[in-house]
């Protein structure tokens, strides 16, 4: 699905000068790229569970092996 977003001369400029910086070729690159950095999400995480926890390997010690 696409949709138009509606933005001011200054922000699409600012966009523009990120998608060439950033070595992007469309805005919804920038604007997802922004958004995870300011989020902390990856992309990896699509389909994830929400609210899981990271997953940390125990020691083999811990469990006599």
């Amino acid at each position: 699905m696409v949709t138009t977003v509606q933005v001011r001369e200054e922000t699409q400029r600012l966009l523009e000068r990120l998608k060439r910086e950033m070595g992007l070729t469309s805005y919804d690159e920038v604007i997802s790229r922004l958004v995870r950095a300011k989020t902390g999400l990856p992309s990896s995480l699509f389909g994830a569970c929400r609210g899981s926890h990271p997953f940390f390997r125990e020691d083999e010690e811990e469990h006599g092996i």
